[in-house]
């Protein structure tokens, strides 16, 4: 072949070799652009396009961590060429390694070789360099280990916070036994409590009627001086407190010596009700045998714990349905308020874990429209994991009896802060219907529901209830660590239900202040039981 370049660099002229005369000639400085010359550029660039995308795919199409050498070269090239990346798919083998759970006998076994950390899994990964199946073994292995782990945690926290709930911490037994002591060698911790002159007003419907179940003096002290210390006419309360025998000294000895006046405070024993010492009380024989029936059924929390297969959140409420709370008498007493205040329209039930911090006589003026029971409902707020409750959440609606009598997702309402129209009440068969479910769930080895008088309520009441708004009745506190002290400050009634009581160690730190803020720590009661603020 021979090249010819003319002097004047305008025209290059190729010979062949074998002195064919046929050449090719090209004008090097022409501005002009043949129809010819475009064709073939289109197809040479058509033709370059469509071997990068070639050489991309094969590599996504292998699916291996080793590629061939087109997959590598277009690998490097083509993202560069076309200026974008091919993201590569997930291998299916994967996807068929991990969707396949592993025992625990399985990972005992292998504890030794698997990774305890992200760090270790990927400084092996790191130095093998494994495909992608192995790669999903080892991390189905470690995920695995982690799962287990965790879920172990989980319920050895559950039993923790059920053991701590159950129990009276020593500061309250404290405070309850000195509080016995004064009662017997003080005559001023004696008093009659309302003094004979204000004994009326508690059969007087002009007065706002409050009623509080407890044997928690503590807890009764919080309640008290925040419904009084928020009242604008507390001359018009009468905070009627109701407990058992062991704590009704102790009860009288506190708000002897801890007068709350103008308010009017009553403090009763139920063995003083002359209704529940007359013949057979409902609520007693199904707490006898709900006692028995539970003992037999549940095998304890050790029995509990020791489930494999539950998930740890059924097995958290396994546990709370042992706490003597929900068998207490205190708790279920409020299903005969008629019987027990046969003289009052009108009262508002308090739980012992709530704290007051508006002015409640504006419930009174609220129209229940023929209703019994004004309530809180829990399926709408803000607060999706407490707000969020339906029949469903409270009821077995697998069992025939519950299925065919309710609607699973209709919303359910809050015990704790509640009105209460007794004159409503007494033409209904609301306490009947509540016995009458509780023999039934009995009956059925608690199958119905496990824990609390809130499901029984949920029945006894459906049909009754009035909503009330939000603001009377925040709820949570004691389950939900998430509520911030800015909210739970602006409603006007908060209640610590859940286990994580404000007088437990296991509180929220940052929402106790809004109880501790009622109790006065240079007491010479609180301080020689060493009650303190944190």
């Amino acid at each position: 072949m021979q090249l010819h370049i003319s002097p004047s660099l305008r025209h290059v002229t190729v010979l062949p070799g074998k002195g064919v005369r046929e050449y090719i000639k090209v004008k090097v400085g022409s501005r002009r652009v043949s129809c010819r010359m475009l064709i073939y550029s289109l197809l040479f660039f058509t033709f370059l396009l469509r071997f990068v995308f070639v050489l991309t795919a094969v590599d996504t199409i292998d699916g291996e961590s080793k590629c061939s050498t087109l997959g590598c070269l277009g690998k490097k090239l083509g993202p560069r060429l076309l200026g974008s990346r091919l993201e590569p798919k997930v291998p299916d083998v994967m996807y068929q390694i991990l969707d396949k759970t592993m025992s625990k006998d399985e990972l005992q076994g292998r504890l030794d070789n698997i990774p305890q950390t992200l760090e270790d899994f990927m400084a092996e990964i790191k130095e093998i360099k494994p495909d992608a199946k192995t790669f999903a073994l080892k991390l189905r292995e470690m995920v695995s280990l982690m799962e287990q782990r965790t879920r172990t945690a989980k319920i050895q926290e559950y039993l923790y916070r059920h053991v701590a709930s159950s129990s009276i911490p020593k500061q309250l037994h404290c405070l309850a036994l000195r509080l016995a002591n004064e009662h017997s060698t003080n005559a001023a911790a004696r008093l009659q409590l309302p003094s004979a002159e204000l004994v009326p007003a508690l059969v007087d419907n002009s007065y706002y009627h409050f009623v509080l179940a407890t044997d928690n003096v503590l807890a009764a002290s919080v309640v008290a001086k925040s419904l009084v210390h928020n009242a604008l006419r507390p001359q018009k309360v009468v905070l009627h407190i109701i407990t058992d025998r062991k704590t009704y000294f102790p009860m009288q000895a506190w708000f002897s010596l801890h007068s709350l006046s103008p308010a009017i405070i009553e403090v009763k024993a139920l063995h003083h009700f002359d209704w529940f010492t007359k013949g057979k009380v409902p609520v007693l024989e199904a707490m006898e045998k709900d006692q028995k029936v539970r003992s037999q059924f549940r095998g304890g929390s050790s029995a509990i714990v020791a489930n494999e297969t539950e998930k740890p959140n059924i097995i958290a409420s396994k546990l709370q349905a042992l706490s003597p709370k929900y068998n207490s008498v205190m708790n279920h007493i409020r299903i005969h308020l008629p019987e027990l205040f046969p003289s009052l329209k009108k009262v508002v039930f308090l739980d012992d874990d709530i704290v007051i911090q508006t002015d409640l006589s504006p419930l009174w003026d609220i129209d229940m429209n023929g209703k019994v029971n004004g309530a809180v409902e829990t399926c709408r707020g803000e607060d999706k994991f407490v707000m969020s409750k339906r029949l469903k959440n409270y009821l077995n609606f697998s069992h025939p009896l519950i299925a065919e009598a309710f609607d699973p997702n209709e919303c359910a309402w809050a015990y704790g802060m509640n009105i209460f129209d007794l004159e409503a009440w007494r033409k209904t068969n609301i306490s009947l219907t509540y016995h009458h479910w509780l023999e039934q769930n009995l009956k059925s080895d608690l199958s119905l529901w496990q824990l609390g008088t809130l499901p029984p309520g949920l029945i006894a009441f459906h049909g009754h209830v009035h909503i009330i708004d939000q603001f009377w009745h925040m709820l949570g506190l004691g389950y939900q660590e998430n509520t911030s002290f800015a909210d739970a400050e602006t409603a006007g009634v908060i209640h610590f239900n859940g286990r994580a009581k404000p007088w437990l160690e296991i509180a929220f730190p940052q929402l106790r202040p809004l109880w501790t803020k009622y109790i006065s720590f240079s007491d010479k009661f609180i301080k020689s039981c060493h009650i303190r603020a944190s």
